[in-house]
């Protein structure tokens, strides 16, 4: 099968492979489109089942940061980048050297930042090599810095939304709420959560992130495959995708899901699974586009940390926007996150201005 054929293409402008023998990098980075600007998105240092699993990674995140910049009004396109774990590589500053070298070659069609399994100190470590980079502390009140608090406000922010909507409350006091993985954006979201009274039932297969959360509030535990079926008003999947498919979606019992995981849908089709169910599913590049705004807007230097939280605040406004078109249209939620996405991608392709397009 040639990559043309790949069920994950998408008409991706680029796809570079690299491989640095003295540090053990394995990575890919895939860029999706640059019609809005230069493409960007985090890296993930991920261990994968193959490197078919790490490619179509590539291409699916890719792609979904082409539809979270341009629904977030981002000036910026697509791209993603993987790098390839295995038990013989470990973290080096001469891994993260040569990563920032092959970032560097793009020529800034590619900016990074942190994702799963990439932390501040490690985009350091790229910064030395390359300036195509994201998510650094900053001076003063300029934005930067670690990018998952705002993912986590994001995600909160859209929870109310999808509560409200489905639920019919405007509080989350009392509500059950099942977090899947506790990791850094998972945490930030667990403890806003807990700080609006949501009773929290939580899953990672990391012990040391579940010790964190026992130790700061009150918790109950699942299995991570187990809590996706858990008797609780609101499902977070904030681990890594592929969650929600034909199997699954049957035994959840949330009547809203919203989290922060990328691609939680295996297939497009699981939208409609999920809709028939009764279940409002929030886009998850609409929710959790919370920390790519704080990294364009740290990239291009146009903001404070006041600007960011503004523009994190509007996450709702265009879920609910969706939700509305959804329920009137009789279309699941994610087919008309994916139809707006790609209405503003062709408007900017075409160079006309985006900001009208509805």
């Amino acid at each position: 099968m040639s990559l043309f054929d790949h069920p994950d293409y998408d008409e991706h402008e680029e796809l570079h492979c690299f491989r640095d023998p003295a540090s053990g990098l394995r990575a890919i980075i895939a860029i999706h489109s640059t019609a809005l600007g230069p493409a960007a998105g985090g890296c993930r240092r991920w261990q994968y089942a193959s490197n078919d699993a790490a490619l179509a990674d590539a291409l699916r995140l890719s792609r979904g940061m082409t539809y979270k910049n341009a629904i977030a009004g981002l000036p910026l396109g697509g791209g993603k980048s993987v790098i390839l774990e295995d038990r013989d590589t470990v973290k080096s500053p001469e891994l993260f050297a040569a990563f920032g070298r092959a970032v560097d070659s793009l020529g800034g069609r590619y900016i990074t930042a942190e994702d799963v399994g990439i932390t501040v100190d490690d985009m350091r470590l790229v910064r030395r090599e390359t300036r195509y980079v994201s998510g650094l502390p900053q001076d003063g009140q300029n934005a930067g810095g670690d990018p998952s608090p705002w993912t986590a406000l994001g995600v909160f922010l859209g929870i109310l939304a999808s509560a409200k909507t489905r639920l019919g409350v405007d509080s989350l006091a009392g509500l059950r709420v099942a977090v899947q993985g506790v990791g850094n954006v998972g945490m930030h979201l667990c403890r806003l959560l807990h700080g609006a009274g949501a009773h929290l039932r939580v899953a990672d297969v990391n012990r040391r992130n579940l010790q964190r959360v026992r130790d700061e509030m009150p918790v109950s535990e699942s299995a991570p495959n187990d809590l996706l079926f858990s008797d609780v008003d609101i499902l977070a999947p904030c681990a890594l995708g592929n969650i929600l498919n034909s199997e699954t979606i049957p035994r959840i019992r949330a009547r809203v899901i919203a989290g922060a995981a990328n691609n939680q849908l295996a297939v497009a089709a699981d939208g409609a699974r999920i809709a028939d169910q009764g279940i409002l599913y929030a886009p998850d590049y609409v929710i959790n586009a919370g920390g790519i705004i704080s990294v364009s807007r740290e990239y291009f230097g146009n903001g404070s940390e006041d600007k960011v939280r503004a523009d994190v605040h509007r996450i709702p406004e265009r879920l609910v926007a969706i939700f509305e078109e959804s329920s009137r249209t009789q279309t699941p939620t994610n087919e008309v996150a994916d139809a707006l996405a790609r209405r503003i991608v062709d408007v900017g392709a075409a160079g006309k201005p985006v900001d009208q397009v509805a």
